[in-house]
């Protein structure tokens, strides 16, 4: 809440560098590389987030240089879509770090994993239609990121964040792929894990739901010469096998994404990655209007999460946009 008492404040004495001029830091998560604090920015008055390294990592310079240019790629790419970012430094105790605004609400899988639970409130609150919004909108950040040569490379409901107030974020762009660059930029960035295991299958019924919210215990880990960047079950075929990467990768993981959504069900999850890997690049998932009719799924729905998940590049749409022009049609006719 802003108040006169939190706005007609002095400047802090004293020249700040690095996170000195932050205060109130408070952990609020920490992946496999980087930890994510809350602070206040006493220069500002704002409560902001701050990513940094782990300890262990803090001063390599290969941890320090991908940290930098994640903080840089979702700095240059200023859209309604993305998180801005504040300042990017270089603390004596931290390291690297950036500081972006602190967002409200809650990341699409939770919302999804609710509806497969029957929340009846969550149901209310996402319709059908306003879940293919929520990954239209994703799909526009995407169009944006793709026109100024970014690539993803891990669209999935975890990294798209819903606002209090409808607004729709896509977070994590740690291993985006910049246009020039190759696909694997550093051996030691390994494939990013699966959701956690979620002690709630006891209240699964529905087998066509289950795979959404009873969760899957992690997969083992890839050991190709070079690690797989992004997410197993939302991965493109060519970004399995290694390929040159372009938009259309991260369209079939938004078709993915279209297909979790709607069917409230994963299209590919298999027993473990490699059975994963299989499903992706051979198999053929029944269409979500069959996979759980129980959500009144359009026909015409089926047909563009077909053309989106098309095994061949060529067969996919073409860009980005091209696929907004049919959801937003679908949505309409909804």
């Amino acid at each position: 809440m802003i108040t006169l008492s939190n706005t007609d404040i002095q400047l802090p004495s004293g020249d700040l560098h690095g996170l000195a001029k932050y205060s109130e830091l408070k952990e609020m998560a920490r992946g496999g590389n980087g930890v994510l604090y809350s602070a206040h920015d006493q220069i500002v008055g704002r409560t902001v987030a701050i990513k940094t390294l782990l300890p262990q990592f803090r001063f390599d310079r290969s941890y320090r240089r991908r940290l930098l240019r994640e903080a840089r790629v979702t700095a240059q790419l200023e859209h309604p879509g993305t998180v801005p970012v504040h300042e990017i430094g270089d603390d004596d105790e931290f390291g690297i770090y950036y500081a972006m605004k602190r967002i409200s609400g809650e990341n699409f899988f939770a919302v999804l994993r609710r509806i497969g639970k029957g929340d009846e409130e969550t149901v209310g609150a996402f319709p059908l239609r306003r879940r293919i919004e929520i990954v239209t909108a994703t799909c526009r950040t995407l169009s944006f990121a793709h026109a100024v040569g970014v690539i993803h490379r891990d669209v999935k409901p975890d990294n798209i964040w819903v606002g209090n107030f409808g607004e729709v974020t896509l977070l994590d762009w740690g291993t985006a792929k910049v246009w020039g660059e190759s696909n694997f930029d550093d051996d030691r960035y390994q494939v990013t894990p699966t959701r956690p295991q979620h002690a709630m299958s006891a209240e699964v019924d529905d087998p066509a739901v289950q795979h959404i919210h009873s969760g899957i215990a992690d997969l083992p880990a890839l050991t190709p010469t070079k690690q797989l960047l992004g997410t197993p079950t939302y991965m493109s075929p060519e970004q399995i096998r290694n390929l040159d990467l372009d938009e259309r990768s991260d369209i079939f993981s938004a078709g993915i994404c279209l297909y979790e959504a709607m069917a409230i069900a994963e299209p590919f999850r298999g027993t473990n990655q490699d059975e994963t890997f299989e499903n992706i690049c051979s198999r053929q998932p029944a269409p979500p209007s069959e996979r759980s009719p129980q959500h009144q799924i359009p026909a015409r729905a089926d047909a563009i999460v077909s053309r989106a998940i098309a095994k061949q590049p060529s067969a996919r749409y073409e860009s980005m946009h091209q696929l907004i022009v049919d959801l937003e049609e679908l949505i309409q006719s909804l």
